[in-house]
């Protein structure tokens, strides 16, 4: 059962970097999912798909899985990439394409 440390990315839905300064031990799926044959839901035995611990700290996270003797391996953190834009370049006489209604 291999561990999974990670810092989750930015929301794609939102600007703010809310809930990504945390970093996450869950457990890779040793199982794969099928479906239930009455409501054809999705199920599995492995129940260890439900823990999802958090730590403040990558350290802290492989200190606890050292501990513990779990298998993990640490994911890179997420490529943050500011992309500086501003109202007014909507209207700009050098844009890429023209802007039409």
């Amino acid at each position: 059962m291999l561990a999974r440390i990670y810092r989750p990315p930015k929301s794609a839905t939102q600007s703010g970097v809310a809930k990504t300064h945390v970093w996450i031990l869950e457990f890779a799926p040793a199982s794969a999912r099928t479906p239930e044959p009455l409501m054809g839901w999705t199920e599995t035995a492995d129940t260890d798909g439900q823990v999802r611990l958090k730590f403040d700290t990558r350290e802290a996270a492989v200190a606890y899985a050292e501990r513990r003797g779990l298998p993990f391996e640490v994911l890179p953190d997420p490529e943050h990439r500011l992309v500086i834009k501003a109202y007014a370049d909507n209207f700009a006489f050098n844009r890429k394409q023209p802007w039409t209604h």
